[in-house]
């Protein structure tokens, strides 16, 4: 792929991104906080970067969910089961935590658009966040495991922001 693509496909991905982050801006609510149960849907910045969505639970487990697509060789889904430890009397900062699982899709050959290797794992999930009305944003840690093809360790994680709704 040239890199006029690369720069269009990253460019646009941006574009949206921030167009998405502008319009969710627009209809916060005048709430303190999210809801009990609420869903929200964000950017991660990272290894890897992608969509950050997250079914957020107040009392139990949340589910949260990224995914990602480098734009040239993979295809990534991670899911985690998220507890969460509020830091602070006004419920504002919290420690999340907790088990998931990964699946990707890569392309090893580095040919046009074709996936040619299946990954899957196990995975962990630590870090902090600060939500402000309905905005969430984070740091987290992302320690893999990866099972399929073979055995090996990794880290990943990111910075990010959700919208909550």
């Amino acid at each position: 792929m040239n890199n006029n693509i690369k720069r269009f496909k990253t460019s646009t991905l941006y574009a949206f991104g921030m167009a998405l982050f502008i319009c969710l801006s627009f209809s916060i609510s005048a709430q303190a906080q999210r809801p009990e149960k609420a869903f929200g849907i964000g950017f991660q910045a990272g290894n890897p970067s992608g969509l950050a969505m997250q079914f957020f639970r107040d009392h139990g487990v949340s589910t949260d969910i990224l995914l990602a697509y480098n734009l040239e060789d993979f295809l990534f889904l991670n899911m985690h089961a998220l507890w969460q430890t509020h830091l602070d009397q006004k419920n504002m900062t919290h420690l999340f935590y907790g088990p998931g699982g990964f699946i990707g899709l890569r392309d090893v050959d580095n040919s046009e658009n074709n996936f040619d290797e299946f990954e899957a794992g196990l995975s962990g999930n630590v870090g902090l966040n600060l939500i402000v009305k309905r905005v969430e944003f984070f740091g987290q840690v992302t320690p893999r495991f990866t099972l399929i093809p073979d055995t090996k360790f990794n880290w990943g994680g990111g910075v990010g922001i959700r919208f909550y709704i």
